[in-house]
């Protein structure tokens, strides 16, 4: 047997170390993100688990004493109710109104840049800056009724402020420009061969988009949705400040806040904050499995950029 030059078993050895040695590197490099999650996020997750599971902050034994508090208080129950009607409407729509503009805007328009920042302006205002822009704005003296009354299109100032619509409003504005650059990344990625492909085979623009771009672009959607979803669920500065608190806005971080810090059961207020968390994460995969049930093509080769 002829004898192998020792570069040559060295060279063989390295090249099978190296996915070792890269999944090690991204194990080290990924530690810090890690610990940053284990921190901020697994161990308040577990102290409010604990927390709880308590009759009082003092007791020593766990029981499920709050959550049937909980489901057992029609007016705490209503809540969940509540907030759906507030949340999912608004992320419906942001995301609807989304699709075609990204579709739209997708291959570059003019003054894209200008669009871009404008959408984005309002992310970096946050949700009391906005509120309290919107009590201003649409007050019964604020500059919206002002202009329609000197205009003579209405005859007395409209209540656009402390309902439903207000909040809707407020969400719509701090969300969808989050959830329009989250959808026109995900479409503008999405390989233009393919659509060049569909009209060669004579598929008429709206076709192209429905059996083409849609489906490659439902993995981003659905992302988009769930954050989008998952932000609005847990309103609070909103539903306080533009919204009716007492009643037609009263959503489930509301309820957890008067609960804990108004009538002082910090107990029930931490049980009723993660009983939205499992209500979004419920939603979260409930989407995402949709997604993947009617998500076809996604993974066509060249149908992404990588």
């Amino acid at each position: 047997m002829a004898d192998i030059p020792h570069s040559s078993i060295r060279r063989k050895i390295n090249r099978r170390g190296l996915p070792f040695k890269a999944n090690s590197s991204a194990v080290l490099l990924s530690l810090p993100a890690i610990m940053l999650v284990l921190v901020l996020f697994f161990y308040p997750l577990l102290f409010g688990l604990d927390i709880s599971l308590r009759s009082s902050e003092q007791a020593p034994s766990w029981s499920l004493t709050n959550y049937f508090q909980f489901f057992s208080n029609s007016d705490l129950v209503a809540t969940i109710w509540t907030t759906f009607r507030v949340a999912l409407p608004v992320t419906l729509f942001s995301v609807l109104v989304s699709i075609p503009l990204a579709y739209y805007m997708r291959r570059g328009i003019k003054f894209e840049r200008l669009l871009t920042a404008i959408l984005i302006l309002p992310i970096t205002l946050g949700n009391v800056m906005v509120a309290q822009a919107m009590l201003d704005y649409f007050s019964p003296t604020g500059w919206f009724n002002r202009v329609l009354l000197s205009l003579h299109l209405i005859q007395q100032p409209m209540l656009l402020l402390h309902h439903w619509l207000a909040v809707e409003i407020a969400l719509f504005i701090q969300g969808f420009p989050f959830t329009f650059l989250l959808i026109l990344g995900y479409m503008s990625a999405i390989s233009p061969d393919l659509e060049r492909a569909s009209r060669m085979l004579g598929a008429r623009p709206w076709q192209t988009f429905w059996r083409v771009v849609l489906p490659l672009s439902l993995p981003g959607i659905a992302v988009a949705f769930c954050l989008n979803f998952v932000a609005n669920f847990s309103v609070f500065p909103s539903a306080n400040l533009v919204g009716e608190p007492s009643h037609e806005t009263r959503v489930l971080a509301i309820a957890a806040y008067e609960t804990a810090f108004t009538n002082y059961n910090i107990p029930l207020g931490t049980a009723i904050s993660l009983i939205m968390g499992v209500i979004e994460l419920l939603v979260i995969a409930l989407v995402l499995w949709l997604q993947r049930k009617t998500a076809r093509g996604a993974t066509i080769s060249g149908g992404k950029g990588v």
